[in-house]
């Protein structure tokens, strides 16, 4: 039996492909310092955990409404109002299985064949492929490094075409920790006003894994003209390190919220319900987990950017939010390693910490950013000093020509 046309011009997730390699060898008895890691390395608030037995007990073990229990909906009415000092009601507040099923479903509810969706690059993995998989067209934008990796007027103006039914922001973004400031996010809507057809999906997981004075920005409180046509997207994964409870959330135009529930209830029907009792209680309870977490994820980021940067060979820029560093390894490529074999890409060099040193990252082609690869900081700073020293080491036995 064949597949179907959408699943043959999809790819599986690179960072999931990366992950399941490094649990292959790690069960063939190697000893591997994992950098691929895309969630937090803490458990669970145990207040949260605590409230999810409390559900179970409480018998709250049912099917939901397809957009999620009225307390969850209105944690996030909440979270939205602190937050963003947006107001929300209920027609413009939809809950899925993780921000990546929501993200999906809008494309799914709003893309026809030939529809485009400006993905700017770096990007998240999964973007292009969601965007084929529902018979759209991603548009990709360079966003090069000069740039501080972000999309800038003149680029999107560039991209927007009458097919454009979409700009995607990821802000802070995966897997550049990069994201945009109030003026820079003006810019971009001084762009998109002369555009009424083109609405604006704003992933904003990493929001609260991040390091400035005031908060992380959003596109729909910075232009409020622009209110109707953002879809916010967000979650508990990342920021109370809740990634395999799988709860996500969107909060946009009624019409758009009508359609991706329509979708659900066809798909999944709801919602964990254990799962929205505890990301409830993540929204509306205690903080102060994220506060410890993101202080010890600031001391991680700066150890190891400074440990990037004293590699000949390897440079990056400190990021403004999330977990990520993407690194630039283009003064690596052409030389030889110890047993001649030439680096010619990013996939390369990434084979090669692996082969060589056993270290795991992911190489930046998989982000739209060849030249580079990604090391998430999730993981311990005896970890991340380990694996910086395999990696300058890796780097300093590279050769301008193979040996002899």
């Amino acid at each position: 039996m064949s597949t179907a046309a959408r699943v043959r011009r999809i790819n599986p997730s690179p960072s999931t492909a990366a992950a399941q390699r490094v649990r292959e060898l790690k069960s063939q008895g190697h000893t591997i310092l994992d950098l691929t890691v895309g969630e937090p390395d803490f458990d669970t608030p145990e207040h949260v955990k605590a409230a999810a037995i409390e559900a179970i007990r409480a018998g709250e073990t049912k099917y939901t409404p397809v957009n999620g229990t009225p307390r969850l909906r209105a944690a996030i009415a909440e979270k939205v109002r602190q937050r963003h000092g947006l107001t929300v009601t209920d027609p413009r507040i939809t809950v899925g299985g993780g921000a990546k099923q929501v993200i999906f479903l809008a494309l799914t509810a709003t893309l026809d064949e030939g529809d485009e969706v400006v993905v700017p690059a770096p990007y998240w993995v999964s973007y292009p492929d969601m965007v084929l998989a529902n018979d759209g067209t991603p548009v990709i934008v360079d966003c090069p490094e000069a740039d501080g990796f972000k999309l800038t007027p003149p680029r999107l103006r560039a991209a927007l075409t009458e097919r454009t039914r979409w700009v995607v922001l990821n802000t802070p973004g995966n897997p550049t920790g990069a994201a945009y400031t109030p003026a820079e996010l003006r810019a971009l809507a001084e762009v998109l006003l002369e555009h009424p057809q083109v609405r604006v999906l704003t992933d904003e997981i990493y929001d609260e894994i991040w390091y400035g004075d005031e908060d992380a920005p959003s596109l729909a409180a910075v232009e409020p003209r622009l209110a109707d046509r953002v879809f916010l997207t967000n979650g508990v994964s990342k920021t109370y390190a809740m990634t395999g409870w799988r709860i996500g959330y969107g909060v946009g135009p009624a019409d758009l919220v009508t359609a991706i529930n329509t979708l659900q209830s066809q798909i999944s029907s709801c919602p964990s319900s254990v799962s929205q009792a505890a990301a409830a209680v993540a929204l509306t309870g205690p903080q102060d987990f994220v506060g410890e977490t993101v202080r010890v994820y600031r001391g991680r980021r700066d150890a190891t950017v400074r440990l990037v940067n004293d590699v000949p060979e390897l440079s990056c820029t400190t990021p403004d939010g999330g977990f990520y560093l993407l690194v630039n390894c283009r003064a690596a490529l052409g030389r030889f390693t110890p047993t001649g074999v030439r680096i010619d890409s990013d996939e390369d060099f990434a084979r090669h910490l692996l082969d060589s040193q056993q270290v795991a990252v992911i190489h930046g082609s998989a982000y739209g950013a060849p030249g580079y690869f990604r090391i998430s900081f999730a993981t311990s700073t005896d970890v991340l000093t380990e694996a910086c020293a395999r990696i300058a080491k890796a780097c300093a036995a590279l050769t301008g020509a193979p040996s002899a």
